[in-house]
């Protein structure tokens, strides 16, 4: 059965058709990755810490902190954020450690879609990161802040580099006809 060529575009070359396709490298993609990894796996830790300390005596825990880290306990945002701390209860932490671990699987499993390239994976990185757009414009109208304008301008990059560039990345998934 004879079988097609076509001249590959790296070396001008024919290749036969049902040869495998040679992915591209795609740099900013795997820091895309390597974010997801990171972020997943952080998150991971951040649910186990926050299960861990659950049945603890939080604001005990929460000030130790705070003059562990050298931080003014007196300031504003640290003492509101003790009084919300003072508050919790530990069927409440418990729900924030759950919610954080299943929050955190999305980003790993992005992360390892997106190391295999595939294109649900893309999608639902595309589809992460333009849920949290309108939240992080709301949050900046509230109250701007830089690090949530970086993250803002992050999010929409990465949005922006996974939409336009879908067809290049996750395009060997799908058998030519």
């Amino acid at each position: 059965m004879p079988t097609s060529s076509e001249p590959s575009a790296e070396t001008g070359k024919e290749t036969p058709a049902n040869a495998p396709q040679v992915l591209k490298r795609a740099p900013t993609l795997y820091a895309i990755i390597i974010f997801k990894l990171l972020k997943g796996s952080l998150l991971v830790a951040l649910a186990f810490i926050f299960y861990t300390m659950s049945d603890n005596d939080l604001p005990t825990q929460y000030q130790s902190a705070l003059h562990s880290l050298g931080l003014n306990p007196d300031r504003r945002f640290w003492s509101e954020l003790a009084v919300k701390v003072g508050n919790l209860t530990e069927r409440e932490v418990v729900r924030v450690a759950i919610g954080t671990f299943i929050y955190s699987l999305f980003s790993l499993v992005e992360g390892v879609g997106l190391m295999f390239r595939v294109g649900w994976a893309g999608w639902l990185a595309i589809g992460e990161s333009a849920f949290f757009i309108p939240i992080e414009v709301l949050e900046l109208m509230r109250h701007f802040t830089r690090p949530v304008f970086i993250i803002l301008i992050l999010n929409i990059a990465m949005l922006w580099y996974l939409f336009q560039n879908r067809e290049r990345l996750f395009r060997h998934h799908h058998p030519r006809h």
